[in-house]
């Protein structure tokens, strides 16, 4: 008995597992190597730009990187990503609220009057695949 359910939770494992891809994300054109880069996976609207899905941080080689998130569900997802130049965790604004440090969202998204919309960075993906994002500086 004790085969059997091993061998069920085994296969209800495996097919939970097959639904889910890797993401890798390609950024280019950074002004520098200088600090670190933080890319920011949002898999909805009520939280992009808020709280991410997932993060991952990376270092900054030839004034680009590459990250790949691991194992994520199939779905809906927008990306948002800077460069981390003093390496505070925080994408630093001046006093009006206006990004100081470069970032750059998944579509190429940006914002008028405001910050881009998850609207306009969304992509959905099915399979494993992977995002080129460049920055414009």
């Amino acid at each position: 008995m004790l085969k059997i359910i091993t061998t069920l939770a085994f296969f209800i494992c495996s097919l939970m597992s097959a639904q889910n891809v890797n993401l890798t994300v390609s950024v280019s054109g950074l002004k520098s190597d200088t600090g670190v880069l933080k890319v920011g996976l949002y898999n909805s609207d009520g939280t992009f730009l808020k709280s991410t899905y997932k993060s991952i941080t990376s270092e900054i080689k030839n004034n680009s990187a590459i990250v790949t998130f691991v194992g994520i569900p199939k779905g809906e997802y927008g990306i948002s990503t800077y460069q981390d130049e003093n390496n505070n965790g925080k994408l630093d604004k001046n006093i009006m609220g206006i990004p100081s440090e470069d970032f750059a969202c998944s579509n190429n998204a940006k914002g008028f009057m405001g910050p881009p919309a998850y609207e306009d960075a969304k992509f959905n993906i099915n399979k494993d695949s992977k995002v080129d994002i460049k920055f414009n500086n």
